[in-house]
């Protein structure tokens, strides 16, 4: 998932304080024996499992119950959290793959598509196009969120304990963060 996404959709921003993008780490990596596809008329796309083929992804470390409680919501039904195994890249390629050195072999979590292939185009999704031609439609007000933001609003405890852009938690970090700089430059 495209950081500014997952951003979104844990944190209620694409564009989040430095302190939040500090608590989340990216890595390339690499998922084999499956592919990325488009869905229907739609723009994002579906992992599913197929031989002779590998997705360039990220290996996100960080994530809380909260964020993949968020997550949970906003890939819906028609995906399912799934254990499987990645491999860390030491050096990224080109778009192609050709020049990726692969590194540490990690077990993740990551959404699987489960609403049937007849929903997906037969064609790999192409994720320079969805970047260059349709991610400013993710990263700013979209109703692709709106089911997350309800639940999260409508929640009677916040599951981000706290961690969303006004949350508790974070609004604290931050006032420490300021006082040991404030504490250091003395």
């Amino acid at each position: 998932m495209e950081p500014q996404v997952l951003y979104r959709v844990c944190y209620g921003t694409s564009t989040p304080t430095s302190f939040q993008k500090s608590l989340l780490s990216f890595r390339p990596a690499l998922l084999h024996e499956h592919r990325r596809h488009r869905v229907l008329q739609h723009d994002y796309p579906a992992i599913v499992p197929q031989q002779c083929s590998s997705v360039r992804g990220a290996y996100v470390r960080g994530l809380t119950d909260g964020d993949l409680y968020r997550l949970d919501i906003f890939e819906g039904a028609e995906y399912e959290r799934r254990r499987v195994k990645i491999n860390i890249l030491e050096i990224e390629g080109n778009e192609a793959g050709e020049g990726n050195v692969e590194g540490e072999e990690v077990t993740v979590e990551t959404y699987i598509w489960v609403a049937g292939k007849h929903k997906l185009e037969d064609g790999e999704w192409d994720f320079a196009e969805f970047r260059r031609e349709k991610m400013h439609n993710w990263i700013t007000a979209s109703e692709e969120y709106d089911e997350v933001d309800e639940v999260i609003k409508n929640h009677a405890n916040d599951p981000t304990g706290g961690r969303g852009l006004n949350g508790s938690i974070t609004e604290r970090l931050e006032a420490k963060k300021e006082d040991q700089v404030l504490n250091s430059a003395v």
